[in-house]
């Protein structure tokens, strides 16, 4: 992807103050919600606490689960 168009993104969130920050969490997110990383990595790469993470996923309205769909449908069925 362009530099540029990375920059242009990861500006307009105000979550965070710096561009490498904001780059950061755009990285982390997609890390974490295709499960290449976990939680507790997202936190230390971000340098906040897990919790502060998952705060942050649920403002934005992204939905994140440590379980595969298959967990979450035993789950409901439980």
């Amino acid at each position: 992807m362009n530099r540029t168009i990375t920059e242009t993104i990861a500006a307009e969130l105000q979550i965070f103050q710096t561009v490498n920050q904001k780059e950061n969490f755009l990285f982390v997110i997609g890390a974490l919600l295709t499960k290449v990383i976990s939680l507790q990595k997202a936190a230390e790469v971000m340098e906040m606490e897990p919790e502060m993470i998952l705060q942050l996923l649920e403002l934005m309205g992204i939905e994140f689960s440590y379980l595969s769909e298959d967990d979450i449908s035993i789950e409901r069925n439980w």
